[in-house]
């Protein structure tokens, strides 16, 4: 029994200690500094993720399955206000004769950019294809036994949404360049969204409906309205701060230049706009949409810790499917933010299911842009013994294709022991299953 606590105790700490690693060891605002692109948070470009190299396949043993949840690349923004409200608030200022030239200069970037995105809102980039390609890439340069494996069965799934489809497709032409024989299944079906990308009814007791998850969402808004600065950018914009005054919704201004600005990376554009912004204008932006994403998709404490377990379908699918592999094969699955967060918050990779009461502290422990970037993904890699070699399914997580850490119990870390992943997992998933009345 001493043994085994000294274990769990073990394992409880380095999952901490994973959680500080995965950062640099800077301030968000140092890093923003160094990187702006960064403040775009669930929105960063997947590549400039740090990455590091792997660990050999342990002795004895060799990987033959590959199951994984990954979200879209990068996209468009998704509302038609998202690109029109900057423009027509510029352009009524240009008509009264209000704009700077600094002013002038940033409505003809705002208004050349929205007339790209007509009928494209929400789509997949160039970028978001080339993300996807990279990934898929990498994933056969790292586990050649697995996709390079003659005739490799491939069921590759996607939610409804177009833009995830497409991501899906950007994989799945890599995976068969690089393996002619192999057979691969796409699908995407309303069918599949049970797990794929589940939605709580406004009932369920998990749902975003609950006395205490709009409390949290009044302490959000309350927050985000209190980080937001723009008199500084008014005066740069605007000639005329009264007429500011009656006429411009001014941190509404200041939030939707700013996520066209970072919105660029999605783009392959350039950081021009960016430069309107001080870093500690765009860390502070940055942590209204860190705090969203923590209240309404991670544990925390403000919600009951509860969130992340509207998705226990997904994490209930990856281990049945699991279960059921003899050959090795592969099973991918493509979808959204909205479900990565939730499904690296149940198995708390690397510290991810942190619960901080202090909001104001939040960013010191977790960080969306390290967390849900575009193209972010989970990736779980099993091993079994070699022919005529006994011993234990293995399994090892990769989050966002750098090796995790997990409550769990090792000897051999990256590598847990499938049995006691399976174990531990659907004991957790049982224990947030709401009873049914009977």
């Amino acid at each position: 029994m001493k043994k085994i606590l000294t274990c769990l105790l073990l394992a409880s700490t380095v999952t901490v200690q994973a959680q500080v690693q995965r950062f640099t060891g800077k301030s968000a605002l140092e890093e923003i500094t160094a990187d702006k692109f960064l403040a775009a948070g669930n929105m960063t470009d997947y590549d400039h993720l740090p990455r590091t190299a792997l660990t050999p396949t342990p002795k004895g043993y060799e990987p033959y399955y590959f199951s994984h949840y990954g979200r879209h690349g990068a996209r468009y923004l998704l509302e038609e206000n998202d690109y029109a409200m900057p423009v027509k608030t510029l352009r009524q200022a240009k008509f009264a004769g209000k704009l700077t030239p600094l002013g002038d200069k940033v409505l003809a970037k705002l208004d050349s950019m929205q007339k790209t995105t007509k009928d494209r809102l929400g789509d997949l980039t160039a970028t978001g294809q080339r993300q996807h390609h990279g990934i898929a890439k990498r994933m056969i340069q790292n586990f050649p036994e697995i996709f390079k494996s003659p005739n490799l069965p491939i069921h590759s799934v996607s939610t409804t949404s177009i833009r995830a489809i497409i991501s899906m497709m950007a994989e799945c032409e890599e995976l068969q360049a690089a393996n002619p024989s192999a057979k691969i299944y796409n699908d995407a079906s309303k069918a599949d969204m049970i797990y794929m990308n589940y939605s709580a009814p406004r009932g369920e007791g998990g749902g975003m409906f609950r006395p205490d998850m709009m409390k949290a969402m009044q302490k959000q808004q309350q927050m985000s309205d209190s980080l937001k600065h723009p008199e500084r950018l008014m005066q740069q914009l605007f000639n005329d701060q009264h007429w500011v005054y009656l006429n411009v919704t001014t941190g509404q201004l200041m939030s939707k230049i700013a996520d066209i600005a970072l919105n660029m990376q999605s783009h392959d554009g350039d950081a021009t706009l960016l430069e309107l912004f001080t870093p500690e204008e765009l860390r502070d932006l940055w942590r209204s949409n860190n705090l969203y994403w923590y209240l309404l998709y991670s544990n925390a404490p403000q919600t009951g810790g509860r969130m992340q377990w509207n998705q226990k379908n997904l994490l209930k699918n990856i281990i049945e499917t699991a279960d059921t592999v003899t050959q090795v094969q592969a099973s991918l699955r493509f979808g959204h933010d909205t479900v990565v967060l939730p499904l690296v918050c149940m198995l708390d990779l690397d510290g991810a299911a942190v619960q901080v009461d202090n909001l104001d502290e939040l960013e010191n422990s977790f960080r969306t842009y390290y967390l849900i970037p575009t193209g972010s993904n989970v990736q779980f890699i099993f091993y079994r013994p070699k022919k005529g070699k006994q011993g234990d399914i293995l399994l090892k997580v990769l989050f966002n294709e750098r090796e995790a850490h997990m409550p769990l119990a090792t000897d051999n870390w990256p590598y847990y022991k499938w049995n006691d992943f399976k174990d531990y997992y659907l004991k957790k998933i049982e224990e947030n299953t709401p009873k049914k009345n009977k």
